[in-house]
């Protein structure tokens, strides 16, 4: 039998058509559940120009058109690859597009040279030839790459630059080494909170080319000692003063830049002791940490700029003012680029909860994140996809809300000094009507912020402490150098405190790891009209394990639900959601993983009043998480079935609908 040609296109069509649907639905069973990185929606809103965690900028005119765009290498989970962020307008702080992912392997400690006028790519041992169009895959060697691990243990950052050090014509290279041995990392405050280890070291060394050959010399030398910044020096060789010589700035760990003036000529460098750069505003600094300074003439009016990459994703413009004081060249303050919105983010490990802030009758988020501030993100339409506002940070007592860990808030140690990990509910704490937002942080103090606004307009008092009736002392973990005031409520850091009202009672008590890393209930009860919370109760049991030293699950007899048994920096760390998931009519518990993972409420036994759960694993094989993820339940279809959106280490939300 001929078929006719229309019936052949009809059934071949079909064939096509069902044949791809098949293989797409073997495909989807044997892969994870989507999640999708959350759009603003939002035409026409600005915002942050952002990657993920740790932005190396690398910028360039990328596309050949006259002006400088901007590269960014990015080492995160999820968030990885090298991103091309296009100026469009050609000017000096441009609105760049949203950014197009033009490698999926980021280059690990890349650094960008100009060398008259071209940039130059270098990692470790490496140029990277042709790097435009072909990135890491045409690799020049130069030395050898592990010549510092040698020298020094604990490398964590190594950063390899070019430079014609002493004017004679060829190449040399620069090298940036962090050294963190003496710091050690963890757990070493004495018991008034002084550091004991040493502080993170970061060394400038001189490669120089000797006829063609590279041979290493040794550290270079500022005010007769060797140039030691706090930790990730990035070392930028430039005429920032405009008199002829090179000097040098560099970055840190933390968020300062060091100057060291080139006192002697431009064939025979001399460099006098570092001093910060500063303003009349003050020392300048960024916004967060470990930093990454790139210098050019971005704005080409003559003088030597500084793009610089902040830990959080963003990267920032500081400029070079032309005038100097104090024989120290004048630049202004940070002032971060911003980019088209595409994606919701907010900082480093964004940690969400999912609230009608604003009481318009829609679903917001709150949220937190590694600097230690709290937004508001606004959903501006409430739909099934909602539009959001950019974040807006929230005040308290009218300032800023930004917990941060100083000199010795965090076990890590002072390095650690501008991080806040904020992690968050939001509920009606105090019975007024009005929602609250109770919070715990890098320090492991379990606070709130009371709404003293009214319905539809809410404003924050100033910070409270949570109130606990304590029979003796409060407890704290056993490595924290400080004590509790009395009543308050200490716990493992970096610890989602969940108010909920658990018993049904009408009052709200909290959820949360105790000092041991048990996660307890905490009643709240009236006490003469004041209320309180009772001292944890370990009312919750693992069905059917509990984690290891590593956070992994493991089958164990049963006990109480102990969600985190280390000590020090690796405690705490526990994100939190509860909600009913399965629609079984109890109360589950959505807890961190690779992107969130299930324990499932199997109910209360009957002889010991235990509330079981047993660990139902990973909802996906989709790596969310770096450090950590936080999960928060939404119900934007209003379909009555609780939905996913997870905060991620690389600041972004992603969203998946429970089917």
């Amino acid at each position: 039998m001929t078929l006719s040609k229309p019936l052949f296109l009809i059934l071949l069509f079909l064939v096509l058509v069902y044949g791809i649907s098949d293989r797409a639905k073997v495909k989807t069973s044997n892969n994870s559940p989507k999640f999708e990185r959350l759009a603003y929606n939002n035409p026409g809103l600005e915002v942050d120009l952002g990657v993920g965690l740790w932005a190396s900028p690398l910028p360039m005119d990328y596309d050949n058109d006259g002006d400088y765009d901007l590269l960014v290498s990015c080492n995160d989970v999820p968030f990885n690859g090298i991103f091309f962020f296009e100026n469009t307008s050609g000017g000096s702080f441009p609105v760049f597009a949203p950014p197009i992912k033009v490698s999926d392997d980021p280059v690990k400690h890349i650094q960008v040279s100009y060398v008259n006028g071209e940039p130059r790519f270098l990692r470790p041992g490496e140029e990277l030839k042709d790097f435009k169009n072909t990135f890491a895959d045409k690799p020049k060697v130069l030395f050898p790459k592990d010549a510092f691990e040698k020298l020094h243990n604990k490398i964590r950052f190594n950063q390899w630059k070019y430079v014609d050090y002493e004017n004679d014509g060829d190449l040399d290279i620069i090298v940036g080494i962090q050294d963190g041995e003496d710091y050690g990392w963890d757990n070493a405050f004495d018991e008034n909170g002084v550091w004991t280890n040493g502080p993170l070291h970061g060394y400038v060394y001189l490669i120089e080319n000797v006829n063609g050959t590279y041979e290493l010399k040794d550290k270079i030398l500022a005010g007769g000692e060797p140039i030691d910044v706090y930790g990730a020096p990035t070392p930028n060789f430039d005429d920032y003063d405009n008199d002829g010589d090179l000097d040098i700035i560099c970055g840190e760990f933390m968020d300062k830049f060091t100057w060291f003036e080139n006192i002697g000529t431009r064939e025979r460098p001399k460099y006098e002791k570092g001093r910060y750069l500063e303003n009349n505003t003050g020392i300048i600094a960024m916004d967060l940490e470990m930093i990454l300074p790139v210098s050019l003439d971005w704005d080409k009016d003559g003088d030597i700029d500084l793009i610089v990459g902040d830990e959080d994703g963003r990267v920032a413009f500081v400029e070079n003012t032309g005038k100097t004081r104090k024989n120290m060249p004048v630049f202004n303050n940070p002032k971060y680029f911003q980019q088209k919105a595409e994606h919701v983010k907010f900082g480093a490990l964004a940690t969400p909860f999912s609230t009608d802030w604003d009481d318009d009758g829609d679903e917001d988020l709150i949220c937190g994140n590694s600097a230690g501030y709290i937004a508001f993100i606004e959903n501006l339409d409430g739909k099934d996809t909602p539009k959001w506002d950019a974040p807006k940070l929230l005040t308290a007592d009218n300032e800023t809300i930004r917990i941060q860990a100083g000199e010795n808030g965090s076990i890590q140690g002072p390095c650690e000094a501008k991080w806040g990990y904020t992690t968050l509910t939001v509920e009606d704490w105090n019975n007024d009507g009005l929602k609250d937002i109770i919070l715990n942080s890098v320090w492991g103090k379990v606070v709130w912020y009371e709404n003293i606004g009214t319905k539809g307009n809410p404003k924050l008092g100033a910070e409270k402490s949570i109130q606990v009736q304590w029979e003796s002392n409060p407890p704290k973990p056993e490595w924290y150098w400080w004590d509790p005031e009395p009543n308050t409520l200490a716990t493992q850091w970096r610890t989602t405190p969940t108010a909920i009202d658990w018993n049904k009672d009408g009052l709200m008590d909290l959820i949360s790891l105790d000092t041991e890393g048990y996660l307890s209930f905490y009643e709240r009860y009236y006490n003469k009209n004041e209320l309180l919370l009772k001292p944890g109760q370990r009312i919750f049991s693992s069905g059917n394990g509990t984690f290891d030293r590593k956070n992994k699950f493991v089958s164990k007899s049963n006990g109480p639900l102990r969600l985190n048994e280390q000590k020090y920096g690796a405690s705490g760390r526990r994100k939190l959601a509860f909600g009913d998931w399965d629609k079984d009519g109890d109360i589950d518990i959505l807890i961190n993983g690779i992107n969130a993972a299930l324990l499932e409420n199997v109910g209360k036994d009957s002889e010991s009043k235990m509330v079981n759960f047993n660990f139902k694993g990973d909802l996906s094989n989709k790596k969310l998480a770096g450090h950590t993820t936080s999960p928060t339940l939404v119900n934007w279809d209003n379909e009555g079935k609780p939905d996913l959106l997870i905060g991620a280490e690389d600041g972004y939300f992603y969203y998946w609908k429970n089917n």
